[in-house]
């Protein structure tokens, strides 16, 4: 049976590992950006010399209307999916004190209400084809880093829907989990440091038990096994895949 997954944000960075790890697993691609066009048909190409097929598709996730449109393009396409993973994220960088209106409405707009109409959109797709679906999370749900409260907020709140879109969706054969990263070495979170990276980069990698920040392919190898038939009894969960980052402490040395 020819299988098909959706990465949301996938022209770079974890999105486009787990788009080249899930191509690797015999998946089809649906390649989605949102203004990148260059980068994700590079996407596309490297699905395509794996052997497997792949298509991008521009979508702006804070709007409803391209959601919609981009799943019935993959209807028209293809006419089912089989995983769907929601990597994409934005936010303003700033203290919550600063917050101003629209930037919560994006951050909101993108994560949250972008995420509902995905799956909104594509459980019929999935329906009874035992379906994957995979949120990427990211450790600023549960750990306070300068400057994420925003994105730490929504991404908590992705991971309580997690729980619930894997009870409400069971029935219909769909399985639904989350991953949630420590620090990874992306050009995101180069920007997201600045003029800090380096400085971060050694704290970051002397308070991880493994010795290294979190590469794109370690969190697409898990969100691949997620989207395997290996995780079918896994439900509703978060894994942490950080190289041990949250469990310490200063002042943790290797």
């Amino acid at each position: 049976m020819v299988k098909t997954a959706l990465v949301t944000g996938s022209s770079r960075g974890i999105g486009r590992a787990t788009a080249l790890k899930l191509a690797d697993a015999g998946f089809n691609i649906v390649v989605h950006y949102k203004t990148n066009k260059d980068l994700a048909e590079d996407v596309v190409a490297e699905i395509e010399k794996k052997g497997q097929s792949g298509f991008a598709i521009a979508a702006d996730l804070e709007k409803p209307e391209e959601i919609g449109a981009m799943f019935k393009q993959v209807q028209g396409r293809i006419g089912s999916l089989n995983a769907l993973v929601l990597n994409a994220a934005a936010t303003a960088f700033k203290p919550l004190s600063e917050m101003k209106e629209h930037h919560i409405q994006r951050t909101f707009d993108l994560s949250v209400k972008g995420s509902m109409i995905a799956v909104q959109e594509a459980t019929p797709l999935m329906k009874d084809r035992s379906g994957k679906i995979v949120v990427v999370s990211g450790f600023d749900s549960f750990k306070y880093l300068a400057n994420h409260g925003m994105l730490g907020a929504v991404k908590a709140s992705l991971e309580s829907l997690t729980r619930y879109w894997a009870c409400e969706l069971a029935a219909e054969g769909i399985t639904v989990n989350a991953v949630n990263p420590g620090v990874v070495h992306t050009d995101s979170s180069k920007t997201y440091a600045g003029e800090q990276w380096v400085i971060w980069e050694k704290e970051w990698i002397k308070a991880t038990p493994k010795g290294r920040l979190g590469k794109p392919q370690d969190i697409a190898e898990v969100i691949n096994f997620l989207c395997s038939p290996s995780a079918d009894f896994i439900c509703g969960q978060t894994i942490v895949v950080d190289g041990g980052l949250t469990l310490t402490a200063p002042p943790f040395t290797n």
